[in-house]
């Protein structure tokens, strides 16, 4: 589920030149969002999101290679504006959270791209497993807020079989196909404040 989980160190390009000195960046969660979709009885799709992460991206002055992300999601926060769906989804069948509360991601390599966008890939943990992943990233800007306080913002989006991470729970349709799809679709919507 967290397919793009992370593009946060894209911000490194920008806000290196943007600062000129080593940072360090934090998630604005009142402002930032981890989203995800998957298909449901092959003809639709239902959406989600987690309530409850954080996160930091730290890298030093026009060195793109020793910048890190790190971000981490409280899995128990899951919201799918369905309450049963929700109890489901935090059993053992998926998700198992009192065995396992968090999913954590760690970039391993940021590539650059044209007009702001990024390759951003790292290891993300689900449950016991460990895998690497690819998030398509887009970089926003820097800007002042009215407060004075220095933001980055960006979009990171990934896909993910969630079968690769022991979430397999499913069931079969009459008519062929799986109540529940195994591609997962990961969107985050990050806002960023540079810390002092």
């Amino acid at each position: 589920m967290f397919k793009r989980t992370i593009g946060l160190t894209m911000i490194m390009v920008l806000a290196v030149a943007a600062a000129g000195t080593a940072s360090e960046w934090g998630i604005d969660a009142a402002h930032s969002s981890v989203g995800f979709e998957v298909r449901h009885l092959v003809i639709s799709k239902t959406k989600g999101n987690f309530q409850d992460f954080s996160g930091t991206v730290t890298f030093e002055d026009g060195k793109l290679a020793a910048g890190s992300a790190e971000f981490t999601i409280q899995v128990a926060s899951i919201d799918t504006d369905n309450e049963d769906r929700d109890k489901h989804l935090k059993s053992p069948d998926f998700f198992d959270v009192e065995q396992f509360p968090t999913m954590t991601f760690k970039s391993t390599k940021v590539t650059p791209g044209e007009d702001g966008a990024f390759k951003l890939v790292g290891d993300l943990t689900i449950k016991d497993v460990t895998k690497s992943v690819t998030f398509d990233c887009e970089f926003h800007g820097v800007v002042k807020d009215p407060w004075g306080n220095t933001k980055a913002g960006f979009s990171a989006m990934t896909t993910i079989d969630r079968s690769e991470f022991n979430i397999s729970f499913n069931k079969a349709m009459e008519t062929g196909g799986l109540v529940v799809g195994n591609e997962v679709s990961i969107t985050l919507e990050l806002e960023l404040n540079q810390k002092s």
